[in-house]
């Protein structure tokens, strides 16, 4: 299965300014100024994030009828509680004890269900940087933007939030499969670069040895589902605006964020790409999974700030469909592969599918030349 996401940017842009987005949750308090210079692991933003409530059965804590529980709280209703005192007691010499599980404000006290509610107190969270650059926009309150001279890869799926990380490459071969053996303790915290593909084992053992990202090929879909702890493809919500890791109620968070360049499937990663990765081993890098289906388009993405400046593209390059381009292929068939584009059809033209639509004929490096729908080629950079 292959993904594509039809927008004029290429996936590979070796050398230009990079734009990151860093959005608080809630808002909060922005403790960077424009123009300032920030580190990954600089706190830029932070704010209070609310708890879910906490309901408790009283009545069946204490094992007596709901309309008692009125009676048995040592705490009222607004008032203040600590995690571990007593929320409420039953009488007697054998009375029993309810504790609070949580700090925080008692909220509600049900006399016809026995149950309690305490709203939580909120928890601090702070929001960093995740890489180096210049703080060129603040909304207050709300968000900071970075710009960084990079290089940048656009995958075709991801899942998991913005991590950063030194990039470490894992294999040798676009097209190997990484084994769990190989990530062990030199992988922590980092960023790996994989080949074609990686099993429900391998990304187990990446989150045990505390990875950060993984980069590979694709990823075939029953071992993904594995990996998350789905039993069936009905977390695949693709009427969704994006895909994020699964409700908490499905599988946690396993703190890993994962990039696809090709798509699902074991898919060698494409050359161009594998070797704008290989040749920046052991940089500090941004990975972000957010993969966006609807408008605004979002495609994951992996940022790797650069020292050099010369030769740098300050405007974001577009790709340009023509004859002479280099193109990667997204057709099952023949996905991943590049090839160089020869012509394009002035009008519609029927295609291998047997339908009329807008093509490109395109020439392999086996010399073998086909038409393809313009959406099945992918400008390389």
């Amino acid at each position: 299965m292959s993904l594509y996401i039809p927008e004029s940017l290429p996936p590979i842009i070796p050398n230009a300014m990079a734009r990151i987005e860093r959005h608080l949750p809630y808002p909060g308090e922005i403790l960077v100024r424009q123009g300032s210079r920030v580190e990954p692991e600089d706190t830029i933003a932070q704010t209070l994030k609310p708890e879910p409530p906490q309901i408790i059965n009283i009545a069946r804590a204490l094992g007596i009828p709901p309309n008692q529980v009125y009676r048995a709280m040592r705490r009222e209703i607004h008032n203040k509680v600590e995690a571990g005192q007593v929320l409420a007691r039953s009488s007697g010499i054998l009375g029993r004890n309810c504790l609070a599980p949580v700090s925080g404000m008692i909220a509600n006290i049900d006399s016809e269900t026995g149950y309690v509610t305490i709203a939580p107190d909120p928890t601090e969270y702070r929001l960093q940087a995740t890489v180096r650059g210049l703080v060129m926009e603040i909304v207050p309150y709300e968000s900071v933007v970075i710009e960084t001279l990079a290089a940048q890869v656009y995958g075709a799926f991801g899942i998991g939030e913005e991590r950063s990380g030194v990039l470490r490459l894992l294999t040798t071969d676009p097209s190997d499969i990484v084994r769990p053996e190989q990530i062990d303790a030199r992988s922590a915290y980092a960023i790996l670069i994989c080949g074609a593909g990686i099993g429900a084992a391998a990304l187990r053992r990446a989150v045990q040895e505390q990875v950060r990202g993984i980069i590979v090929g694709g990823i075939d879909e029953a071992e993904l589902r594995e990996f998350l702890g789905w039993k069936s493809i009905a977390g695949w919500q693709t009427g969704l605006h994006s895909w994020q890791w699964p409700d908490p109620t499905l599988a946690p968070d396993p703190k890993l964020t994962i990039v696809m360049t090709e798509g699902f499937g074991v898919r060698p990663m494409n050359p161009d790409i594998f070797d704008v990765l290989s040749s920046q081993d052991r940089q500090e890098g941004l990975i972000e999974g957010l993969t966006r289906l609807r408008r605004p388009l979002r495609r994951p993405r992996v940022v790797v700030p650069l020292t050099r400046s010369s030769g740098v593209q300050v405007e974001t390059p577009r790709s340009n469909l023509q004859p002479g381009a280099k193109v990667r292929l997204l057709d099952y068939a023949h996905l991943g592969e590049t090839a160089q584009v020869r012509s394009i059809s002035p009008g519609p033209r029927r295609v291998g599918s047997r339908v009329n639509v807008p093509a490109v004929e395109v020439i392999t490096n086996d010399g073998q030349a086909f038409w393809l729908p313009r959406t099945c080629v992918e400008v390389i950079a």
